[in-house]
């Protein structure tokens, strides 16, 4: 699902939430006053998150939110790097916050509910996305790339949003999961929390000379285990919840302090790197991924990047389309226009790696005027993966700690979601009639390189209105930068 349809469902069951239930939040950034319908602040009607969650503690509800902390930028005043010194004056605030509309609730509900978890390598952050509801004895995972900030409410045709005055819009996306994985995910928060909430004390600076706690001193409070989640019937679909943490709770810069996992293997845990790099030498057809950078960062871990299993796929045949940002997340700061060229780690490691036959098997596109924040991997048809790990191996290895979920099937989900996904790229509508063009494979897979497409197809399929039939694209945003046959150097 996307920003707007994950907001939704978000609000409904968080709205539905009464006298214990529970809802578990976990992000790299929040902003409190983001409201879960997309009414801006001042707007009739707007409700901050945090007003939001501090009704349904006041009401009884186990609430609980871990927000990504870090010990050197999260506590000084500068350098402002991420969202960490931001997270810290959330945290306050949703400690400090009393519901508008209960005004017998005289004590802040969320005053020990809300945690900063600076745990894990210095260099890194805790990256995963996710939000528990157990709602009536029912239980839900969200799985994937969307933090609780007001900008990602957003979907097709991406065309509502501003950044710097100019049109902008976010892609991302996020998995439900219901049933036995779903307790999966309920007990990586648990453990989260657990190791959070026995973090040694840290401070942060606040000008002009005071000093802050990031934790408040707590209570024992752990989180129980699972509910009872029994098995449900899925024939031909196997889902497993993929995780990545580095080998220490602690480890800060300079060697300051070191301290293992209490509940963790010592070597850490690349779930997420072992299925990725599975899934993807097992390829026959396709792979597509989506991906906020295509390219390495420090942090990252040469022996857990996955260049090397693409250019195997590539040399086998296997189709392999890149999907990237038109425009960088303002948050990243520098030049908003990416540029339109294949990055150095793909063109060293994969292309130039492949025989000149081999190379027009890789291709790269970028979608103007779009930040493209999913994590996402399709194969086949049969495999897909979606979290909050990107493609670089530091998400692999830990160094950024990530949840991801990945389905296998033999029946149509995946193909549902790759028409899906294909058609807002297309910006087309897909009536009955064009839906068979989308689902075949073969002819599909000319969208991305016309050369693809099968013998005696309409060379200009997907390049003009009505070919194939009901094919009518609104816009065209697919910006290909992939060099095909063309050397580095024309690249």
């Amino acid at each position: 699902m996307d920003g707007v349809e994950y907001f939704s469902q978000l609000h409904a069951g968080l709205s539905a939430a009464g006298p214990g239930d529970s809802v578990f939040l976990s992000g790299l950034q929040m902003d409190a006053d983001t409201d879960l319908t997309g009414r801006a602040a001042g707007e009739p009607g707007h409700q901050a998150i945090a007003d939001l969650l501090a009704e349904k503690a006041a009401d009884g509800v186990d609430v609980r939110v871990l927000l990504t902390g870090a010990v050197f930028s999260g506590s000084l005043p500068w350098p402002r790097i991420g969202p960490f010194r931001d997270n810290v004056f959330t945290a306050r605030a949703m400690r400090g916050w009393l519901p508008a509309e209960r005004p017998e609730v005289l004590a802040p509900p969320l005053r020990d509910r809300v945690l900063l978890d600076w745990s894990g390598a210095g260099i890194g952050s805790n990256h995963q996305k996710l939000v528990l509801l157990h709602v009536g004895g029912q239980l839900s995972a969200f799985v994937g790339g969307i933090d609780l900030v007001s900008s990602r409410y957003d979907a097709t045709p991406h065309d509502r949003l501003r950044s710097e005055g100019q049109r902008w819009g976010w892609h991302d996306g996020a998995a439900r999961i219901t049933g036995p994985a779903a307790a999966r995910v309920w007990e990586n928060y648990r453990l989260r929390w657990q190791e959070t909430a026995t973090l040694p004390r840290r401070y942060m600076y606040l000008p002009p000379a005071s000093l802050v706690v990031l934790n408040p001193p707590l209570h024992p409070m752990q989180v129980p285990p699972a509910p009872a989640t029994p098995p449900r019937s899925a024939e031909g679909n196997a889902v497993q919840v993929l995780r990545s943490f580095s080998p220490w709770k602690i480890d800060e810069w300079f060697g300051l302090n070191r301290v293992r996992w209490t509940t963790l293997p010592h070597g850490g845990v690349q779930e997420v790197y072992r299925t990725l790099a599975t899934a993807i030498a097992g390829a026959r057809r396709y792979v597509y991924l989506e991906d906020q950078y295509f390219h390495e960062m420090p942090g990252g871990r040469r022996r857990l990047e996955l260049y090397e299993p693409l250019r195997q796929a590539a040399a086998r045949g296997v189709k392999v389309i890149l999907v990237g940002s038109g425009r960088k997340d303002p948050a990243d700061g520098g030049v908003d226009q990416l540029k339109r060229t294949v990055t150095r780690d793909l063109r060293h490691k994969v292309i130039r790696r492949l025989p000149p036959a081999q190379r027009s098997n890789v291709v790269m596109h970028r979608v103007q005027h779009l930040t493209v924040h999913t994590k996402l991997v399709l194969v086949d048809d049969a495999f897909a993966c979606v979290g909050s790990a990107n493609f670089f191996s530091r998400s692999m290895a830990g160094t950024d700690s990530e949840l991801s979920c990945a389905l296998v099937t033999d029946g149509t989900a995946v193909r549902d979601l790759r028409v899906r996904l294909w058609a807002e790229h297309l910006r087309t509508p897909v009536p009955a009639h064009l839906r068979p063009a989308l689902e075949d494979l073969d002819l599909a897979l000319g969208i991305w390189r016309s050369q693809w497409l099968p013998p005696g197809a309409d060379p200009e399929t997907w390049q003009r209105a009505g070919r194939p039939v009901g094919f009518a694209p609104a816009e065209q945003v697919l910006v290909p930068v992939t060099p095909y046959h063309r050397s580095e150097e024309t690249s």
